[in-house]
This record gives C-alpha cells, structure tokens and sequence, in this order.
C-alpha cells in the first residue's frame, strides 16, 4: 500500500499521494524513506538494499537475467512441440485453441495473485513458487506423451499449474526493487534479451530435440531445467530485494495483515493516482499488434504462404530484434529521453508501422515494417512497466507487475476469436488500419496531456 509523504520527500516521488480511502484501507498513515536514497547507499556498501548478506546486488541482478532467460527458453522449447503432440493425440485446431484458452485464462487470473505474493513472501519464494509451477506442466506434458497414458486429459491438465508460471513478473519486481528510479527503463529493458535468448534457443532446441530424439525429449530437458531453475532460486536468491522502507511498512504493529488474494487491494493500486491512464495506454496500445501476433501463424500459411521453416526463420528475426531493441537500444533511448517522451514515440510509431500493414502485400514487406513493430512493442512495454512501478510504493511493485504481466494472457484469451473473425471477414489489412486508428486516437490524448514540473518521468 502507497504511503502518505512529507513535503520533504516530495522531490523523491513520481506522483502525488493517493486518497486515504484506497490506497490506506486499514487506516494506517505511514511514511515511506526515498527509494532512491536507499538504493544508493546500498550499493554503496556493496549490498543489496534488501538485505545485509554478502551477496553483491550486480550477481543478484545476474541470476534473476539467467533464471529469466532459462525459464524462457523451456517455455518456447513446450511451445515448439505442443501443436504436433496435440495432433499425435488425435486433436483437432479447435480442441487446440480450447487448451490456449484455458493457458491465457490461467493466467490472466494468476498474475495479479502471484504479484502480490511476491510481495508479501518475497523474490526467493516467487521464483521457487514459479519454477516448481513449471515442472508440475513439463512432467504432465512428458506424461501426455506416453502412449501408456491418457494422453489427452493430461495434456489438458498440464495447463493447470500455467496460473502460477510467472518467473518474467518475478524477475521484473526484483530488477524494480534492485535498481534506482533513472537506471529502471535501462534495467527492465535487458530483460528482452533474456526474452530474444528464450525465443531463439527455445525454439531451436525444441524443434532439434524432437527430431532427432522424440516428441518427449524437449518435454523432458525443460523438466529438468525447471528443476534447477527452483533450487537456484532457492539458494541463490535472496529472502526479498524489498527495501528497508518496503520490509517497515510490512511489519508495522498492529496492522492487519492483508491476504494474497485480496481483491480490493489490488485493484486499489489501478486507482491511484496516475496508474489507470498509463495502464489503459498499455492496454489499448498493444491491443491490435497483439491480434495480428496471435493470429501469425495462420496468417502466415494463408497469406505469405510461408513454409513451417519459413515461418521458424521469421520469428527467429523478431526474437534478434526483440533482443537488440529492448536490451540495448531502450535504455541507450531513456538515458537521453524522458518516459513520457518515449511513450508518445512508440504511440506514433505504432500508428505509422499500421498504416504499412496496411497497405503490406508479401513477406518482404513485413520484414521491412517489422523494426519498428518491435521497436513500439518494446518501448511501449518497458516504459509502462517502468512508469506504474515508480507509481506505486515499495511493497506494491510485486503486485503492479502482475497486473502488467496480464496484459499478454488477456490478448491471447480474447485475440484468437476476434482475431480470427476480423482476418475472415477483412483480411490482413484489417489489423493495420485498427492499429493505425486506435494508436492515432491515443497519441493525439497524449500529445493534449499537460505534463507538470518534476513529474515528466512519470507520465
């Protein structure tokens, strides 16, 4: 819960205090010590600012970046074999997109839950929580393989444990808690290298598993690194990366202590101050390019006529991008520019990469407009993490980052029913000239918004 600030704490926070009547439903008024005071004379001391151990915050950070990319790249290895495991198993497109359904709803429903999980039990138990939710997936998928076992009711429950797979969120609270306010955009965006690792090697050594050593060997290897991703977690991790502010708050006398699934709390932190707009922009924004990303695979068997290959190649290029982008060049862009600044570029660049899908005929040009598809995806993406996660206080950044985290699974739960009616009844055009409109819409409110003194990097 965000805290009230005195006038001398002012020139520290992104945005003004939030009523009482949400942001405090306990009634507690508490102070809350400048994050980035605290941060600073941690690293000073060579320490995290979490905790007092030996452990240096620059192998903390490392870990998180390594545990991210490893959970990324099982993700993508399960992603590479689910659609020939489901057709061995007799399944047809439909029974197909009811299981990414139920994975998107899961979820949906899971991240804002885990975030404040990790919240209140801290990063070590966030990442063990998570890496052990993806074991109990691999090992029920290595088990649907099996021709001994009914395959098709433990593929659908494999997608069960989905609701608790959310290390990505985990890593971006750690990395929020670790890093000072001006180094977060720059700290987030090396993230999408972990992301373009995943995509790239994931892929590759999913689709080379299985052909040389079985539909299940892929299953398996992202098993067992799931595994170690847990016991990592569990001894290399510290207890929690909150600050001393963060851990004060928590155990202050006498405060009822709030449960995990605690509704209002949660949507009491889209209410403050600040928080809706930017959550809406990031909602609204990605919206269309994430229609045209769902629906990729069969726009590019109907449209580009592209080979499984093909289409293998293309996405490996928008992983390179993704890595390049959202590794180097966002934080190169935030260290010069500021939030709102960034956030209005990758708005335009949104409406303008729509109007060349628009009027896009074959895969060349999708190359050729693919740049500055990923370049507003990242942006959009970084900035708004970084934005709602200086909004809101220390002990809330877990629960913020759930609700961001959200934001995919809702484009997959809602994007292959639209997506697929608009592609049928429109065409590939229909996807940039939505793009083009609700993006064009959005920048002309941002361009009108005021944007006050001292209070540029927060909106």
């Amino acid at each position: 819960m965000t805290q009230h600030l005195c006038p001398a704490q002012q020139d520290f926070c992104p945005l003004p205090a939030p009523p009482a009547s949400c942001s405090d439903p306990y009634g507690v008024s508490q102070q809350r010590l400048p994050r980035m005071r605290e941060v600073r004379a941690s690293r000073g001391q060579g320490r995290s600012p979490s905790r007092t151990g030996t452990l240096d915050l620059s192998r903390v950070m490392l870990l998180v970046y390594v545990l991210a990319a490893l959970e990324l790249a099982c993700l993508f290895m399960q992603f590479s074999v689910m659609p020939y495991l489901s057709r061995r198993l007799g399944l047809d497109s439909v029974a197909f997109g009811y299981q990414q359904t139920i994975f998107g709803v899961l979820q949906l429903l899971g991240g804002p839950v885990f975030g404040r999980f990790a919240d209140q039990r801290g990063a070590r138990a966030a990442f063990t929580l998570s890496f052990l939710a993806s074991s109990a997936l691999y090992l029920l998928l290595a088990a649907a393989c099996s021709p001994a076992l009914p395959g098709v009711p433990l593929l659908f429950a494999s997608r069960l444990p989905g609701a608790l797979m959310h290390t990505l969120p985990a890593a971006q609270m750690a990395i929020t808690d670790l890093s000072a306010p001006e180094e977060r955009p720059a700290a987030l965006g090396r993230l999408g290298l972990c992301f373009g690792v995943g995509v790239i090697f994931g892929s590759l050594l999913g689709g080379t598993l299985s052909s040389t050593c079985g539909i299940q060997c892929p299953v398996i290897v992202a098993f067992v690194v799931s595994l170690l991703g847990a016991v990592l977690s569990l001894t290399c991790i510290p207890t929690s990366t909150k600050g001393a502010s963060a851990r004060a708050q928590a155990a202050l006398p006498g405060k009822p202590k709030a449960s995990v699934f605690d509704l209002k709390a949660i949507t009491c932190l889209l209410l403050q101050p600040g928080v809706l707009p930017v959550f809406l922009v990031k909602v609204i924004c990605g919206f269309p390019s994430g229609l045209f990303m769902v629906m990729f695979s069969l726009i590019s068997m109907d449209f580009f006529q592209l080979e499984a290959a093909q289409a293998g190649y293309l996405m490996s290029f928008f992983g390179v991008l993704q890595m390049v982008f959202q590794g180097l060049v966002i934080g190169w862009l935030s260290s010069r520019f500021s939030e709102g600044a960034l956030l209005r570029a990758s708005v335009l660049a949104f409406s303008v990469v729509g109007l060349a899908m628009a009027l896009m005929a074959n895969v060349f040009h999708l190359c050729l407009l693919m740049p500055g598809l990923v370049f507003s995806l990242c942006a959009l993406n970084v900035v708004t993490d970084s934005m709602l996660t200086n909004a809101v206080s220390a002990s809330d950044t877990g629960t913020m980052l759930g609700l961001c985290a959200s934001v995919q699974p809702l484009t997959r739960t809602l994007g292959p029913t639209l997506g697929g009616l608009l592609y049928h009844r429109f065409g590939v055009p229909v996807f940039g000239h939505v793009q083009l409109a609700v993006n064009f819409l959005v920048l002309l409110v941002l361009w009108r918004q005021p944007v006050p003194p001292k209070m540029d990097k927060a909106w």
